[in-house]
């Protein structure tokens, strides 16, 4: 209820008067300032910079002091969007990547440039194309390395105006157009089958040398064995023969000895007569033709004969 004797422009001047308290007490709130972690706020006091706010509490100058700039001074990420470059060797490419940045300066980033994000991207793919048109398609997969090294050395010698550090490139495809990608992969099926059969080939080769070294080291084993046993086979003979020498002339040393003692020479007699008489025996059979001698009974004079060419032979 309005007391009956407020007049209208008290009631206007009121209003007023409140709405500047009210608007006095939104600058003077304004005024206090919280800046995050990892944040800093840049002051301008009448339109010219101030001061840069770190994190902490913070109270400003009503009506002259005003926030101009917000930096974020955590490492953020920025995608570079798909863009077509051409090779050394005139093949268009489709790359695209994402670039790790950080405000290293607050005060170079919000005057040193109008966004340096978007000058970031565009730094980055226009150093990407030139980079790739020095290259062949081959080396362009090959050398991702290179070609993140060499945008991050350009992007880094920007940054020191833009007041932002750009810690790594990283290029996130590399897409050649479909006929390219087509014979790659039949050039990378022929190199997988020329691997394979250069691998079969050594497997082969291989076996056939082992086989070939244990072929000849079984048929040396076997020469060696037969030389081994062909030598214990002579060795054995000559043994028999040294041993039926020896027993020959044991014998016959045993027999001339016999002979010497009394009646030596009538038991050798008499068994030369046994052994004629049991080859004679053996001379009827049909299947056999024998030319005798005239004198065949007459063993004493065959003695006698062979005594006679004993005794001329010594």
């Amino acid at each position: 209820m309005i007391p009956s004797n407020v007049s209208n422009i008290d009631i206007i001047v009121l209003a007023i008067w409140a709405a500047i308290f009210l608007y006095l007490a939104f600058k003077f709130i304004q005024a206090i300032c919280l800046v995050p972690t990892k944040s800093a706020y840049v002051v301008e006091r009448l339109g010219k910079y101030r001061c840069t706010l770190e994190a902490g509490f913070h109270v400003l100058l009503p009506f002259f002091d005003r926030v101009a700039f917000i930096q974020d001074l955590k490492e953020e990420t920025i995608d570079v969007p798909p863009q077509e470059c051409f090779s050394k060797d005139e093949v268009n490419v489709e790359v695209d990547g994402v670039i790790y940045i950080q405000v290293v300066d607050s005060l170079k980033a919000s005057y040193g440039i109008t966004d340096y994000r978007f000058a970031a991207m565009q730094l980055a793919q226009t150093t990407t194309r030139s980079v790739i048109g020095t290259l062949d398609l081959d080396r362009t997969f090959e050398e991702r390395d290179i070609i993140s090294a060499k945008v991050v050395e350009v992007l880094d010698k920007a940054g020191e105006t833009w007041g932002i550090r750009v810690h790594r490139y990283e290029i996130k495809n590399l897409t050649p157009p479909l006929t390219v990608k087509n014979a790659m992969e039949l050039q990378v099926n022929a190199e997988r089958e020329k691997r394979a059969i250069l691998a079969k080939s050594l497997g082969d080769k291989a076996s056939r040398i082992n086989r070939s070294e244990g072929q000849m080291r079984e048929m040396i084993n076997i020469s060696e064995g037969e030389k081994q046993r062909r030598i214990n086979s002579a060795e054995g003979r000559a043994e028999e023969i040294i041993a039926i020498a020896t027993a020959t002339s044991n014998a016959i040393s045993k027999v001339a000895q016999a002979i010497e003692q009394p009646g030596g020479n009538q038991a050798i007699h008499m068994q030369l007569n046994q052994q004629y008489l049991d080859k004679m025996a053996g001379l009827s059979q049909q299947s056999r033709k024998i030319i005798l001698p005239a004198n065949l009974l007459d063993f004493d004079a065959w003695l006698a004969t062979l005594g006679t060419e004993i005794s001329s032979s010594n």
